[in-house]
């Protein structure tokens, strides 16, 4: 039996979604790091994503100017840097100093990718959206670093070790065990 449901202020209640840090830099060689939970997948063919940033932050210019950014995936051991580098400012900080993350070449340009992070997917701005508070840089995946541990003998993926990380509503999560894989409810049983 369906519960009774209560109608709620229009808002941002898509989740669980994932929580990134996004690594940046200028032209003068200051690099940056924004935490962002508002990144997504949007095509695969060309392989794309998306970011919201808020217009009043630091490193929305930067991005905007360079017309690149790295996302970096967040591991459970990185959930406090992660939130740190959230909620100080980049304009008079050094995040990767204060953080003690390193800050390694990124492979297709002169950015910074965050070593610690299990895998590092360097991108370039093709369009801004002005959306109103954010705006909404679409970008086409340039290369994309992945730990060697997280790869198995036979060049398989296995991000489970990666221990990644969710955002829900103000709160950091560990994800939970597999419920199932993409086509279980209809594959025949064997």
């Amino acid at each position: 039996m369906a519960e009774n449901k209560k109608i709620w202020k229009p808002g941002t209640l898509l989740n669980p979604v994932p929580v990134v840090m996004l690594s940046c830099g200028d032209i003068n060689g200051k690099k940056n790091i924004i935490t962002v939970a508002w990144a997504g997948t949007i095509c695969s063919d060309p392989p794309m994503v998306s970011v919201s940033i808020r217009k009043s932050r630091f490193s929305h210019q930067i991005i905007k100017e360079s017309g690149k950014f790295v996302i970096n995936l967040v591991s459970e051991d990185l959930v406090k840097e992660t939130d740190w580098c959230g909620v100080k400012s980049g304009s008079d900080t050094d995040k990767f100093a204060q953080m003690n993350l390193t800050a390694e070449k990124a492979e297709t340009s002169d950015l910074p990718i965050i070593k610690e992070c299990p895998v590092n997917i360097e991108c370039t701005v093709t369009q801004i959206l002005e959306l109103g508070s954010h705006d909404m840089f679409l970008a086409k995946v340039d290369s994309v670093s992945v730990r060697e541990d997280l790869i198995d003998s036979s060049g398989a993926m296995d991000l489970k070790k990666a221990k990644l990380v969710a955002y829900s509503h103000g709160e950091y999560f560990s994800l939970g065990e597999k419920l199932g894989s993409f086509g279980y409810s209809v594959r025949k049983k064997k």
